[in-house]
C-alpha cells in the first residue's frame, strides 16, 4: 500500500495538524523531561522550538528564541522549568553525552 498521492494543500494542512496534536502531546506529557525525548529520539522541545523559528527565519518571519519556545511549550520557558524540569540523574546525562557527543 502506498501513500495517497494528495494536493500541496491538503499535505501542508494534514501536517499542520499532526504538528499542533505533537505539540499538545507534549504540552500534555509534562512528566516527560527534554533529555528523556533527547535520549530516545534525538530531538526535544527547545529543538522543535528552534526549528519552528529557523523555518519563520526562512520565511523572512523573526521570532525570538523565548517567543518560539512559549508556541511550544504553552507557556514561558522558565515557567515550565520551575513548574515541571526534573534535576536530570547521572544516568540520564551519561546516556546523552553517548548519544550526543560533543552537543
Amino acid at each position: 500500500m502506498s501513500a495517497p498521492d494528495l494536493d500541496p494543500a491538503t499535505r501542508t494542512e494534514l501536517e499542520a495538524a499532526a504538528f499542533r496534536r505533537l505539540v499538545a502531546h507534549l504540552r500534555e506529557r509534562t512528566d516527560v523531561q527534554n533529555i528523556d525525548l533527547m535520549n530516545l529520539a534525538g530531538f526535544c522541545r527547545n529543538c522543535l522550538s528552534r526549528w519552528y523559528r529557523e523555518e519563520a527565519a526562512g520565511k523572512g518571519i523573526e521570532i525570538a528564541d523565548p517567543d518560539a519556545r512559549e508556541i511550544i511549550y504553552g507557556m514561558p520557558y522558565k515557567e515550565w522549568q520551575a513548574k515541571y524540569q526534573a534535576a536530570a540523574t547521572p544516568e540520564q546525562k551519561a546516556a546523552f553525552a553517548k548519544a550526543n557527543p560533543g552537543h
